[in-house]
């Protein structure tokens, strides 16, 4: 098929191959016109540590190896039982001490928290609606994480392992800005419904038999003796292939 038979279909079906995409694009604007709530998130940074043995009798121990070693074992740990029901509790019992207007379950915090590591340093990221309840969820977080207000951290006292929690970087809180899925979503989903308006275009083209063209006839192997062309301002459906 030369060029310009695909150029002759592509305009045949210029309508549907044009508005596809348009139509999808007018569908996501307007979907994407809905407001939507504000989101603003709180990230904070702590350093995490283990109180070393105490030496007894004067004799050398590695406790220095193996604090290091240990805090290295519990950063691993922590970055994901500070998302856990349990820090979630603890973190809206503290809220709500601090004056947090309504009262909050759970699973609220804990789908809204999220963790994660660097070495030694642990970073904590609080996602949330309302900017005043943010402040009073940040607070709660950085207190109950750097002074060990929960049974995670009991539990570990007990057994002789006390976790030390510095709070090297208080929470700084910022909006939530547009991201990168929702830019390139609206120009890929209109980039799709083109290339599916030309699939389609050439698709119909394939089943379409009717005749408008000399070359429709020859590639059926039906010889052409002529053509009538249409008369000046008569419509394009007169012209006759004989």
């Amino acid at each position: 098929m030369e060029i310009r038979q695909y150029v002759r279909i592509a305009w045949r079906w210029l309508w549907l191959i044009a508005g596809l995409p348009v139509l999808v694009l007018a569908v996501s604007l307007l979907r994407g016109r809905a407001p939507q709530a504000p989101g603003y998130v709180a990230t904070m940074r702590f350093s995490v540590g283990v109180v070393p043995e105490q030496a007894e009798g004067g004799s050398y121990t590695y406790d220095r190896y193996y604090t290091w070693l240990t805090a290295e074992y519990l950063i691993d740990d922590l970055a994901e039982v500070v998302r856990s029901r349990e820090i979630a509790e603890a973190v809206a019992q503290e809220a709500a001490r601090n004056g947090l207007a309504r009262e909050l379950g759970p699973g609220t915090v804990q789908g809204s928290t999220t963790g994660g590591k660097l070495h030694r340093i642990l970073t904590v990221s609080l996602t949330w609606g309302d900017l005043e309840e943010l402040q009073v969820l940040a607070r709660a977080t950085a207190t109950v994480l750097s002074e060990g207000r929960a049974p995670y951290f009991e539990q570990l006292r007990q057994v002789g392992t006390p976790v030390v929690m510095h709070l090297i970087d208080p929470p700084a809180i910022s909006p939530l800005g547009v991201s990168l899925r929702s830019r390139v979503e609206v120009p890929l989903r209109a980039g799709l419904a083109l290339l599916g308006g030309i699939a389609l275009a050439f698709f119909l083209e394939y089943l379409d038999d009717s005749v408008r063209d000399p070359s429709d006839l020859t590639v059926r192997g039906v010889s052409v003796l002529g053509v009538i062309p249409r008369r000046s301002g008569a419509p394009w459906s007169e012209r006759r292939v004989r």
